[in-house]
C-alpha cells in the first residue's frame, strides 16, 4: 500500500476489534470475518481521495485471502482509510486528545480499551496514534484504586453464596455462583496486574498470559469444577487470599489480613471483600472519585453485549449509573 501513500501523511495500524489484535487468533479463527485487514489514518481532508488509491490498487487476493470480505456482516476491503478522530469517537465514544474525564475513563468497556491500546502500529506519520494508545494504557492512579474497589465490592456482595445455597439443597444455584465469583476473581487478578480484561471468550486466556497466574488458576479450577460446596469454597478462598496477597505486596493500600474468615456466626468462609474496599478507598485523592458510587465502570455496571458494543449506550448507562451528567462529566 506504501506507494499509493506517497506523499500523503498517514498512520498504519492492525488495532481495534479482532481476535488477531490481542493476539488471541487461531487457524479457527479464519473461517468468518477474516482476511488481511490494516487501519490507514489520514487527515479528514484526504480520507475519500486516499481510499479511492487504495481501492483501485489492492490486489484480489493477498497471502491467499481475498482483500474485499465480510467483516462483520458488511462486505469491503480489509485496508480501512479514516480519520483518526471518526475512529476514536466510533471505538470509545469520545476522542481522547480533546482531553479526558471521569466518564471518558469509566464508560468505554475494557475490551474497548483492550483493543484500541494493544495490537500494532506499522507507522505514525501522523505522529498522534502512539500518543492516544499510551494515555489510554492504563487508569489514572485514584481511577484504578476505585475501579479495583467495585471489583472486591462485587466479590464481598456474593462471596457467603455457594454456601448459603447448598445449604438449602441448592447445589445447582452454588456451583452457578461459584462460577459468577471465579469470573470476578479473574477480572480482578488482570485489573491487579494493569491488564484490561476481555470478553468472556478470552478471559481465561488472558489470564493465562499473568506471570504467576498457574496457582490462581489451579484454584479457580477446583471451585468451578467441585462437586460439593465445601470443596467449591476452599477453591475460591484460595484463589482470594491469592489477590489479596498480590495487592498487599503492590502497595496500593493499606495491608489487610489475607485469611479468610466465617461469615458472622454461619459455617461459610469469606475473605470479607469489603475490607479491601475501604482500604482501597483510603488511599483515592480526588472528591471527585470518592463521589462516586461503588457502581464502577461500564464492564461493573453491565455485561449485556448489545450495550458494550456501543460506545453510546455504554456511555449513557455509565453517566446514569454514576449519577453524573454528561455536560459535567
Amino acid at each position: 500500500m506504501a506507494p499509493r501513500l506517497a506523499g500523503v501523511p498517514h498512520s498504519a495500524a492492525l488495532i481495534g476489534p479482532g481476535s488477531e489484535v490481542l493476539a488471541f487468533d487461531t487457524q479457527r479463527s479464519a473461517d468468518h470475518d477474516w482476511g488481511p485487514r490494516v487501519l490507514v489514518f489520514v487527515a479528514p481532508e484526504d480520507v475519500a481521495e486516499v481510499r479511492a488509491r487504495v481501492v483501485a490498487g489492492l490486489p484480489e487476493r493477498f497471502g491467499g485471502y481475498p482483500t474485499v470480505f465480510d467483516y462483520h456482516g458488511v462486505v469491503g476491503p480489509g485496508v480501512v482509510v479514516t480519520d483518526l478522530e471518526s475512529w476514536l469517537q466510533e471505538r470509545l465514544g469520545f476522542d481522547p486528545r480533546h482531553g479526558m474525564g471521569l466518564v471518558d475513563w469509566l464508560a468505554p468497556p475494557w475490551q474497548s480499551l483492550a483493543e484500541v491500546t494493544c495490537g500494532e502500529v506499522f507507522h505514525d506519520g501522523l505522529g498522534e496514534l502512539e500518543e492516544v494508545r499510551q494515555a489510554l494504557r492504563w487508569y489514572p492512579r485514584d481511577v484504578w484504586r476505585y475501579v479495583l474497589a467495585c471489583q472486591w465490592q462485587r466479590i464481598s456482595q456474593e462471596e457467603p453464596f455457594p454456601g448459603r445455597c447448598a445449604e438449602v439443597g441448592d447445589e445447582i444455584g452454588s456451583a452457578v455462583e461459584g462460577a459468577r465469583l471465579a469470573r470476578e476473581v479473574m477480572r480482578l487478578a488482570l485489573l491487579l496486574r494493569r491488564r484490561y480484561p476481555p470478553y468472556g471468550k478470552w478471559l481465561g486466556s488472558a489470564l493465562a498470559r499473568v506471570p504467576g497466574s498457574a496457582e490462581l488458576a489451579e484454584s479457580l479450577r477446583q471451585a468451578v469444577t467441585a462437586r460439593s460446596w465445601r470443596e467449591r469454597e476452599e477453591g475460591l478462598s484460595a484463589a482470594y487470599m491469592r489477590l489479596a496477597r498480590v495487592q498487599n505486596r503492590m502497595g496500593l493500600a493499606a495491608e489487610q489480613d489475607v485469611r479468610v474468615r466465617p461469615f458472622f456466626e454461619r459455617p461459610f468462609r469469606v475473605i470479607g471483600g469489603e475490607r479491601f474496599v475501604r482500604a482501597l478507598l483510603a488511599e483515592v485523592n480526588d472528591p471527585a472519585v470518592l463521589a462516586l458510587p461503588l457502581v464502577g465502570c461500564a464492564d461493573q455496571v453491565s455485561d449485556s453485549v448489545d450495550l458494550l458494543t456501543h460506545p453510546d449506550r455504554a456511555r449513557a448507562v455509565t453517566v446514569a449509573a454514576l449519577g453524573l451528567h454528561q455536560a459535567a462529566a
